[in-house]
């Protein structure tokens, strides 16, 4: 009864049709935004850069797609779990990716915030849910970091990665610091059960597991004269740009890196920033399909059972 309640009461707060056209024309803005800012770095590609990307093998494509779809894929199994998210949540969770990449990182994580709210009035489930998923993904990221970072740790200092960044990379000791709080002062920061939590931490280390496999398989695809260790030392690289807070679009970020690091003829490094210019034409793509299809149809307001749901599995965390 107490869920038909919460579901019913949900439902209840859908906004009405003037309120879903400002919806949709805030999304086509925001969607604009992230595409001319997209455009603008498709800017530098170089002809060095364009012709790796024509010289990709066909198999490099549908791995390439399926990394893309290892975050949201990843978080609709959680949602899906903790809110029974329906399966058009997934455009919003896309969207999330978008933002996070595109914009500041947790960016997308406040509007996919905005958007779980907006069919309920209860604030405290679905921001307790969401926190609770970033806390545990950042600490899973910055174990592996820590991991990868001591493996290729001479590697590292061969090619002066902390010379090159060292006043960026000192930031990333930030989320390092907080994770050690978190982990001292867990009972507190957590909202969500121990069994909730345990899920997504298994989940977060399962896209973890597919995200370094498929990004050395299209490395090692691309490039497969390349020796193997080296794989291992950029994917180190890659993991300690991703802690660097405040930071948009790391992918590109990663590649200019490595070009810096290993100048801008190596094969390898042409590799890394042909694959980043290649992620953002996905980020494209996939904002620009969104918010067209948005504004042609209308925002669908998420689920009011799927996040009433919410409302009661998560709720119970705080009983």
């Amino acid at each position: 009864m107490a869920e038909r309640d919460a579901a019913d009461h949900a439902a209840s707060t859908v906004p009405g049709n003037k309120a879903s056209r400002r919806w949709a024309w805030l999304g086509g803005v925001l969607g604009a935004g992230m595409a001319l800012a997209i455009v603008l770095q498709l800017g530098d590609a170089t002809d060095s850069v364009l012709t790796m990307i024509a010289r990709l093998p066909p198999l490099v494509w549908p791995t390439l797609l399926l990394l893309y779809l290892s975050q949201p894929l990843s978080d609709f199994m959680i949602y899906r779990r903790l809110w029974n998210l329906p399966p058009t949540g997934l455009e919003a969770l896309l969207r999330k990716n978008v933002i996070n990449e595109v914009m500041l990182g947790y960016s997308g994580d406040a509007y996919f915030y905005v958007w779980a709210r907006r069919a309920t009035d209860t604030a405290i489930a679905p921001f307790a849910a969401i926190k609770d998923a970033g806390i545990v993904s950042a600490l899973l990221g910055n174990a592996l970091t820590l991991v990868l970072a001591a493996i290729s740790a001479t590697q590292l200092r061969e090619l002066d990665v902390f010379r090159q960044v060292g006043p960026a990379l000192w930031s990333a000791a930030i989320p390092l610091a907080i994770s050690i709080g978190v982990l001292l002062f867990g009972r507190r920061v957590f909202s969500l059960r121990l069994t909730q939590l345990i899920y997504i931490g298994a989940v977060g280390c399962l896209r973890l597991t597919v995200w370094a496999g498929l990004t050395i398989l299209i490395w090692r695809m691309a490039l497969p004269d390349a020796p193997a260790g080296v794989w291992i030392v950029l994917l180190a690289i890659r993991c300690l740009v991703s802690r660097i807070p405040l930071v948009s679009n790391k992918d590109l970020v990663f590649g200019n890196l490595v070009l810096l690091l290993l100048g801008a003829q190596v094969p390898i490094a042409v590799l890394l920033a042909a694959l980043a210019l290649v992620t953002l034409l996905l980020h494209l793509l996939v904002i620009v399909g969104l918010s067209a299809t948005d504004l042609i149809r209308g925002p669908r307001a998420p689920s009011g059972e799927a996040i009433g749901a919410a409302v009661a599995e998560t709720g119970a965390a705080h009983d």
